[in-house]
C-alpha cells in the first residue's frame, strides 16, 4: 500500500534548476529516512541526498551546496531542489522511503533529469 510518486524531471541547460517532488502515500513520515538516488546507464544506484524525520541531512560531495533536500510532513512529500545543474548530474532520479529502524525500502518510479552543456 506504500506508494511513492515522483515528478519534476526534465531537460535543462547547465546552470539551470529543477525541483523534484515525491509524494508518499500509505504511511506516515514519522521515524523515516527519505532519500534521492541517481542512476546512470551501466552504473548502480547511488545516494545523492538523504534526510531523516529528525532533520539530519546528508549530501553527496558532488552536489553539496547546489542541491537541497526537504520534507513536508503536512503534504507527505519530499523534494530535491537542484540548482546550478551540471551535465554530470544527468541520470534517473529515484526517491526512497524506509523506517529509520530498518525494514522494507520503497522506491519511486524514477524521473529523468538531463542537463545539457
Amino acid at each position: 500500500q506504500v506508494q511513492l510518486i515522483e515528478s519534476g524531471g526534465g531537460l535543462v541547460q547547465a546552470g539551470g534548476s529543477l525541483r523534484l517532488s515525491c509524494a508518499v502515500s500509505g504511511t506516515p513520515f514519522s521515524a523515516a529516512v527519505m532519500g534521492w538516488y541517481r542512476q546512470t546507464p551501466g552504473e548502480q544506484r547511488d545516494l545523492v541526498a538523504q534526510v531523516t524525520s529528525g532533520g539530519t541531512t546528508y549530501y553527496q560531495d558532488s552536489v553539496e551546496g547546489r542541491f537541497t533536500i526537504t520534507g513536508d510532513n503536512r503534504k507527505n512529500a519530499i523534494y530535491l531542489q537542484m540548482d546550478m545543474l551540471k551535465p554530470e548530474d544527468t541520470g534517473v532520479y529515484y526517491c526512497s522511503y524506509r523506517k529509520i529502524f530498518g525494514g522494507q525500502r520503497y522506491w519511486g518510479q524514477g524521473t529523468q533529469v538531463t542537463v545539457s552543456s
